[in-house]
């Protein structure tokens, strides 16, 4: 069973800086694009970021390119995701996002998903 369990949200000013966590299990986590989506109200799904092992690859939303940073540990199987420098904007839910492949990590399907985590940022 695929599971995704995040970690690391919260409040934090404009400017602050945050590290998502995604603990990933139940699959190889080489072989699946891992990434975040981002669910404000009022606005579309976002596709924030992804990282692709086996293609040695990671994909930035226009949005977040230079402030934010994706990384994995793979002893620990976990994906890691650097937020700064936050905008009032960045405010909303994050969640881990999985997708078997094939994948496209510019547009990944959100084939399994984590619980979600919390991240507002005031101004």
């Amino acid at each position: 069973e695929v599971q995704l369990v995040e970690s690391g949200g919260g409040l934090v000013q404009a400017g602050g800086s945050l590290t998502l966590s995604c603990a990933a299990s139940g699959f190889t986590f080489d072989d699946y694009g891992i990434g975040w989506f981002r669910l404000a109200p009022g606005k579309e799904r976002e596709g924030v970021s992804c990282i692709s092992k086996s293609g040695g690859s990671t994909y930035y939303a226009d949005s977040v390119k230079g402030r934010f940073t994706i990384s994995s540990d793979n002893a620990k199987n976990t994906v890691y995701l650097q937020l700064n420098n936050l905008k009032p904007e960045d405010t909303a839910v994050y969640y881990c996002v999985a997708d078997a492949p094939p994948y496209y990590c510019s547009g990944m399907r959100g084939e399994y998903w984590g619980q979600g985590t919390q991240v507002t940022v005031s101004s």
